[in-house]
This record gives structure tokens, C-alpha cells and sequence, in this order.
């Protein structure tokens, strides 16, 4: 397929995981991807990519003013913006009373601050284009963990941010929308994948078999973002092996 041909995508967060796995998809279905991130990392996720139309942009989504020259830039080198995923994210967990002010600010700054900079400086271009935001929220975003605070509280932002921005900027032609993943194979999640306990609960407790890979949650995103969703705004989308089915109660079998 090529869904994205002549279209230009921006991944932030793009140096792993999650983000690497959507600029794959995106390049792969004939887009022109601006990796964003601000390590490294973006560079090796480069070497990744299909094709030879990616290119990577060294951006801290947390600066404004670095978002909005960054996004800038992707729209007068390519001529335009398609599509925004918001993917950058960190997390700090433990008991509330032992998080520091840097670990908030960390999180929150990160996870929200980074999300509306880059939504409100890709919003004239995407009016051109007609073109749409996905965000990576998370099922900690649609309920509470036990000592992940800051990262439940982060989520929750992106979950209503999402529905709000759907209503403000549907009129003016461009969508939101936003992915909602449980436990995955990145980074992030390697203290649960590497725990055999911890990962049986998982197991115990979600329908389908964990962990999701992260090309699972990269085609659901590239889904949202193009036009066999034309109709499909403001929806914050489950990617959870089914374990938001259930109502919190144990399994009895």
C-alpha cells in the first residue's frame, strides 16, 4: 500500500520503540518521515527506514521555540505536513510522596508540554493540507496504576487534550486522534518483560497474549492517519490485547 505517497509525516520520539516502528510504517506506505528526537538514537532509527526519503530532525519537544522552527523547517523542505504523531514520552514511577519536582516536571513537561508545542505549531500547515494529529496516550490514561502518578496523570492530559482538540479543529479540516497501548516491547517496558511475575500477571490478566510488538501499535496509528478514517476524530483507540474489556474484577476460571 501507499496510503502516504507525496505526503509528509512528522514522528516525534522516533529514536525507538513506538516511534521507530510508525516512521518504519509510514516510510514504508510511500511518506516522506521527519524523525524527530533528541538523542542519538534518532540517527540509528534512520539507518531503519525504507527508501530514502526520511530524514531526522534533533528537536527537544519540551522548547517551544525549537518545536516551532523544527516544524517550520519539515514544512518548507518538503511543502508540506500530512500528519503529526505526538509519540515522544518518558516515565518515572514509585510511591507519590518519594517523586522529586524534576520527575514531575520530567514527565509532565515531556508528555504534555511536548504534545501541545508541537500540536499547536503543526496546526496552520495541517489546515493546508487537511491534515490530521495521532497522539500515543496509553490505557494509563484511561485508569489509574498503582506508583506510576506522574505517568498516569501525563496520559489522562493526552487522553482529554486529544478529545478537545478533535472538537476545536474539526471545522477548520484537520482530525485528532489518539492510540492507546498496554504493555509493549519497548524500552520502557523492559522491567515488567524482563520479570517473570510480573509479566504472568500481565498474561493473567490480558485476553490476547502480551506483550504487543511495536509495529502492533504502529499500524493502528497509520490506520488513524489516513483516510480509511476520514470520519473517525476525537477517538482515543485501545491497541490492549482486550484488557480494557473487562470491568477490574479477577478472573475466576
Amino acid at each position: 500500500m501507499e496510503r502516504f505517497k507525496d505526503k509528509t509525516v512528522i514522528v516525534t520520539g522516533a529514536g525507538s520503540g513506538i516511534g521507530t516502528a510508525t516512521a518504519q510504517r509510514f516510510a514504508q506506505e510511500g511518506a516522506t518521515v521527519a524523525l524527530f528526537g533528541h538523542s542519538d538514537s534518532v540517527e540509528q532509527a534512520l539507518t531503519k527506514m525504507p527508501g530514502d526519503k526520511a530524514f531526522t530532525v534533533k528537536v527537544d519537544v519540551r522548547a517551544p521555540d525549537n518545536v516551532k522552527a523544527a516544524i517550520d523547517m519539515v514544512a518548507e523542505r518538503t511543502g508540506r505536513i500530512d500528519v503529526l504523531v505526538n509519540n515522544a514520552g518518558v516515565a518515572v514511577t514509585g510511591p507519590p510522596d518519594e517523586l522529586t519536582d524534576e520527575d514531575w516536571d520530567k514527565v509532565l513537561r515531556t508528555n504534555v508540554d511536548g504534545v501541545f508545542h508541537c500540536s499547536r505549531a503543526a496546526i496552520p500547515h495541517l489546515e493546508k493540507t487537511g491534515g490530521c494529529i495521532v497522539n500515543t496516550s496509553s490505557v494509563s490514561g484511561m485508569g489509574g496504576d498503582w506508583g506510576m502518578l506522574a505517568y498516569n496523570t501525563s496520559k489522562g492530559a493526552v487522553t482529554n487534550f486529544t478529545r478537545a482538540l478533535a472538537l476545536d479543529l474539526g471545522k477548520r479540516g484537520i482530525r485528532v486522534n489518539a492510540v492507546a497501548p498496554s504493555l509493549t516491547d519497548t524500552k520502557m517496558a523492559q522491567g515488567i518483560l524482563e520479570d517473570e511475575e510480573k509479566l504472568a500477571k500481565f498474561k493473567e490478566r490480558m485476553p490476547l497474549d502480551p506483550p504487543a510488538q511495536p509495529s502492533d501499535v504502529a499500524a493502528v496509528i497509520t490506520f488513524l492517519a489516513s483516510d480509511d478514517a476520514r470520519m473517525v476524530s476525537g477517538v482515543i483507540l485501545p491497541v490492549d490485547g482486550g484488557v480494557t474489556a473487562a470491568n477490574g474484577q479477577p478472573p475466576l476460571g
